[in-house]
């Protein structure tokens, strides 16, 4: 595959997990979704600020290390770029990254109860989602991750995990490839939801085991391509 080809696609699978996120409900007005530079790998393509459902390839927007423009642009970027590019920055595995305020997951972020994996969707949950609590760090502020301060701090929570809950605002999902972050994402969400109808039965939940849950998440990376494929089709309108 071409140079040229290789960054089309990747432009396009990015417009097209916009439309995925949005259409499950994980993206509403809000959130956004970010791809590595195929060619630059201390870049990342992100959207201009816009709704998700809304984005198309002429809204892709590069930007470098720093989180800023790589070029001269006057459109309008996400307050939050810095989400992504501190991630990119910490982590050299990461080429994708979905930046959620989804409902179900909020809960968990604000309050003691950890988001963990009930089932084998969710494996990738692990030992249950770190929190990053920004008032520990920087006291008081709007919630909003707005400097490169902020995300390297979201980054550090993070740390080898594949979601970390954001207390007040949401989450973030990372992923190998775009597909991956989507699932992720998704099942972030589905996770949640089952997680919270098993604690309204006020009986003892049996989680996923540490062991269980990394062999279902190698497992689910065998067939990304299954889901990846009719959620593409659904997005479009074609099923």
């Amino acid at each position: 595959m071409s140079t040229s080809t290789r960054y089309q696609q990747v432009i396009d699978d990015l417009v097209t997990a916009n439309r995925i996120l949005a259409r499950f409900g994980v993206l509403d007005g809000f959130g956004h979704v970010s791809v590595r530079h195929p060619d630059n790998p201390a870049h990342f393509l992100l959207s201009r600020s816009l709704a998700p459902e809304l984005v198309t390839a002429q809204d892709i927007m590069e930007f470098d290390e720093t989180s800023e423009t790589a070029a001269a642009d006057g459109r309008k970027p996400y307050l939050e770029r810095y989400i992504h590019g501190e991630i990119y920055r910490a982590r050299p595995d990461v080429q994708a990254i979905v930046h959620s305020h989804s409902p179900s997951v909020i809960p968990y972020a604000g309050s003691n109860v950890r988001l963990r994996p009930i089932y084998h969707m969710a494996g990738f949950l692990g030992a249950g989602a770190p929190v990053f609590d920004i008032r520990c760090c920087f006291g008081h502020t709007d919630m909003l991750v707005r400097n490169r301060d902020h995300g390297r701090e979201l980054a550090q929570t993070l740390g080898q995990s594949k979601v970390s809950l954001m207390r007040g605002h949401g989450f973030v999902a990372v992923g190998g490839d775009i597909p991956v972050a989507v699932y992720r994402a998704i099942y972030t969400e589905m996770n949640a939801s089952l997680q919270q109808k098993a604690i309204g039965l006020n009986g003892e939940i049996t989680y996923l085991s540490d062991e269980e849950a990394a062999l279902a998440d190698d497992m689910m990376a065998g067939v990304m391509n299954r889901p990846w494929e009719l959620w593409k089709k659904q997005a479009s309108g074609q099923a």
